[in-house]
Formats: C-alpha cells, structure tokens, sequence
C-alpha cells in the first residue's frame, strides 16, 4: 500500500508538477480532499512559509503534508519579487499582469540592464508528530524581454534557462521537470521523503 501525502497547495500548477515529479511513489491528495485544512498567510520568507503551510496540513489532517513557496529572484530588480513573486504588483493582477509589470521594471532601467535571474524553491515536509525536513533548489537564467511559450504557468513563459534559446514554457514537461528549481528541491529532500515510505514498503 501506497504512503498517502498530502500536498498543500492551492495553486493548480504547482500541484500539477509536484505529482509528476513525485511519480507514482506515494497515493498523492490535493486540498480538495481535505476542506478542513486552512494554509497560513505567507510571509517575506521562503523557507517559514513553506514549513508554516506543511506543518498546518500536516496537524489538520493527520498526514504527512508537502508544501513549497518559490520565487523569481531578478538580480537588476535587487532580487525581487523573490518570496512575493505570487503577489507582485497586487492582488488584481494575474500572472500575465505579474509578467508585464516585471518586463516594465526592467525596461525601465535601460537596455544594457543585467537580465540574470534564478527561480528558488524550498520544499518542506512534516509529519503529523511534528517533524519537520526542509530543502531548497534553484535554477539559474535570464529574464527575455517578451514572453514566449504556452507551458508551465507564472514567470516561465519569460525565464530561459539556457541563454536565451528558450523559455521555461517552451519546454516540455519531461524536460522542465528534470532541471526546475522544484525538481532540484524535491532532489534534495529525496533522504526523508524515501524515509517515508519504508514503513509501506517492509508491510
């Protein structure tokens, strides 16, 4: 029998990546399943917020609970939206508003401006007992100066991650999810996550 985990988010694309890049090793639920479970307003912070929201699924539903925060770190913009990134500029905007407005950040500054940037994850994952495994990873590239593509979700239609050939959104899924900043997390956090499932796999 499969480990149920829970994966604490509320947004559809992250959901949708971290079922693919957990494969078929865990029986996968979604906040749907659980109504009773109320994530906590995030902070200024990667690593609290992702703890904060695993730690909330994990205590009110009694089962190991996923959660993630990531961001957009733009090296001109001194780093920002960073941990923001899902609410920069504000609530009315979506994410192709969210986009626009970075691109007039940065073009306001100037063509010769340093287009470097990362995307940055950390992944938590508590258990109803209380413990606690964070990880984090990231993906170095540069912000294009239009949007390109019609996969991923967020800021990838405007990061390339190989100088420009391409954005995130060009690439198919297999791919992205080999190189992602979420992939290099959930790599990282691999020891507990196995960890996990032994109990299942000895039954």
């Amino acid at each position: 029998m499969k480990t149920r985990l829970l994966i604490a988010t509320a947004n559809r694309g992250k959901l949708r990546e971290l079922e693919a890049l957990l494969g078929d090793g865990f029986a996968l639920e979604g906040l749907a399943a659980h109504p009773s479970v109320r994530l906590p307003p995030e902070g200024s912070d990667y690593a609290p917020n992702a703890a904060a929201k695993a730690r909330s699924a994990a205590l009110a539903s009694g089962l190991p609970a996923l959660a993630d925060d990531s961001g957009l770190e733009v090296d001109a913009l001194g780093g920002a939206p960073g941990p923001l990134s899902a609410r920069y500029g504000g609530d009315a905007l979506d994410d192709a508003g969210r986009v626009q407005r970075l691109l007039g950040e940065l073009a306001a500054r100037g063509a010769q401006t340093s287009r470097a940037a990362r995307f940055v994850c950390f992944v938590a994952l508590a258990l109803p007992s209380g413990a606690l495994h964070v990880a984090h990873g990231e993906c170095a590239g540069e912000i294009l100066r239009a949007p390109r593509g019609a996969n991923g979700f967020g800021y990838d239609p405007i990061f390339s991650p190989d100088r420009g050939a391409r954005s995130m959104a060009e690439l198919a899924d297999a791919e992205k999810n080999r190189i992602s900043h979420r992939a290099r997390a959930l790599s990282a956090l691999a020891p507990a996550l196995a960890a996990l499932r032994e109990p299942q796999s000895r039954g």
